[in-house]
């Protein structure tokens, strides 16, 4: 199993490239904390990406069961055809493969991303401990084991919106993605605009980093909302010169909605640069 050391388009710090092999390795799902934005969700496709292997998403909500995981069957169809005279013997033409079913049934090891774990119900980890752990699970309406051809490398995501039970944690292999901090925010940045100036990116650094700064703040800008605003910024042909002199005035920077994303943490930080620049 080749190391990922993360891709062109994902840079990966040297702990979270620990992280993903340790887990491997190990055999385990990896489970990945950090605030929205960090690039949790993204690092799945990248793993996939750089091993070169399937990736199968799992997008968690609040109404999702592990069932659904698995299989559903469908008996509200099958009821429905025998009253339309179909003939309905084979109940495998019922059944729907869950995103579980589908990585394990792979022809090739593949990448199971099960997004956002912590939105749906308490009982939602503890309900696949048992599929996670032995990777197989019984179909009752096709009384048939359902096994893994091939462990899949697995990446769990959780934005901490709820614990999550003590079991479920010792199965997995934990890594928390901090958030980045200049010098990797600077090598996140490049990657996406490899040719942008480098004082624009250093007063829009400042900036950002300065709004961050703000402790009130209901929602911190992300990463993701950087690059959105130095896209702005460039469209706007912001000057680095132009946003200096925002380190300095009461004015607001330009397009600063793409970072605050509610009034009260906008008007905040207004009144906060307000009183700093008097």
């Amino acid at each position: 199993m080749p190391d990922f050391k993360g891709t062109d388009q994902y840079v990966a710090t040297r702990e979270l490239q620990v992280a993903v092999n340790a887990a491997v390795t190990l055999q385990k799902p990896l489970l990945v904390k950090g605030e929205p934005g960090t690039g949790k969700t993204l690092l799945a496709y990248e793993i996939a990406k750089a091993l070169n292997k399937p990736l199968i998403t799992w997008h968690v909500k609040s109404t999702t069961i592990a069932q659904q995981g698995l299989y559903e069957y469908d008996a509200v169809s099958r009821l429905r055809d025998s009253q339309l005279g179909e003939q309905v013997s084979d109940i495998a033409h019922y059944i729907r493969k869950g995103k579980l079913w589908d990585a394990f049934d792979a022809e090739e090891q593949t990448v199971l991303l099960i997004d956002e774990i912590d939105k749906a119900d308490i009982e939602f980890p503890n309900d696949l401990l048992n599929e996670l752990d032995r990777m197989e699970f019984f179909c009752y309406e096709l009384r048939q084991t359902i096994r893994a051809r091939h462990r899949p490398i697995i990446i769990i995501t959780s934005n901490n919106e709820k614990e999550l039970p003590d079991a479920f944690l010792r199965r997995c292999f934990f890594h928390f993605i901090s958030f980045p901090d200049h010098e990797t925010m600077q090598q996140i940045v490049q990657v996406h605009f490899p040719d942008l100036q480098k004082k624009l990116l250093d007063e829009a650094m400042r900036l950002f980093f300065g709004v961050r700064e703000v402790k009130a703040l209901k929602k911190k800008p992300s990463t993701s909302e950087l690059l959105d605003w130095l896209r702005l910024l460039l469209w706007g042909k912001v000057s680095a010169d132009l946003l200096e002199e925002f380190q300095t005035n009461t004015e607001l920077p330009p397009f600063l909605g793409a970072l605050l994303k509610n009034e009260q943490d906008y008007e905040l930080y207004a009144a906060i640069r307000a009183r700093t620049r008097r």
